[in-house]
This record gives C-alpha cells, sequence and structure tokens, in this order.
C-alpha cells in the first residue's frame, strides 16, 4: 500500500472548517458513481470494525474519495493487515498526519 506521512495544521477556528468541508463535501458527492459510493461505505464499515476511534467520516473531494479515521486505536491489528493487503491490490493510499489516518481512492 503507498503511504505518506502528512504534516497538516489545525484550523484555528474549528466549527468554520468543519462547516466549509460539509459544504465542499456535499458539492463534490454528485462527482461520484454509485459504486464508488457504495465502496467508501462498505471501507467505513470496515474500519470501524478494526478501529476504536473519536470518528470516521468519508471525504468527497475533487479528484478522490478520502475515508478518515480521527484519533484510530488500533483493535484488531491482524485483519486491519489484511484490508490495506486488499485495498493496495485495489490503489487505495494510506496517509498518516496527527488528527488521523486517511485512506483515499478514485
Amino acid at each position: 500500500m503507498r503511504y505518506k506521512q502528512l504534516d497538516t495544521k489545525e484550523a484555528t477556528v474549528k466549527w468554520w472548517a468543519a462547516q466549509d468541508a460539509s459544504m465542499r463535501n456535499i458539492a463534490n458527492a454528485s462527482l461520484y458513481t454509485d459504486k464508488q459510493k457504495l465502496r467508501a461505505e462498505r471501507m467505513k464499515l470496515v474500519l470501524g470494525e478494526v478501529f476504536s476511534a473519536q470518528g470516521i467520516h468519508i471525504n468527497y473531494r475533487k479528484t478522490k474519495i478520502a475515508v478518515k479515521v480521527d484519533k484510530p486505536i488500533i483493535r484488531k491489528r491482524k485483519e486491519l493487515r489484511q484490508f490495506e493487503a486488499d485495498w493496495a491490490k485495489q490503489g487505495v493510499v494510506k496517509s498518516e498526519s496527527a488528527q488521523g489516518v486517511i485512506y483515499s481512492f478514485n
């Protein structure tokens, strides 16, 4: 699986950042097919099983779909490795930042 380390900074006004992300998410969701959206939902369900997290969110961006796991703690390491190996074959990219882990695909 391709892996990236991100150096992102937290927003100073978190409420505004959340509102902005929500509006962009709604607008960009129309760029993707039902099949792509279903793949993201399935990924979210799997991540909910292998991680203990503050939240798991699907972000529809202009060029890719990202599934973010906020403040993750791995509960099922073996299963996570298996899913990541399968996702790597499908072109999923894993990124980590101070806020959490992000899995993205086209």
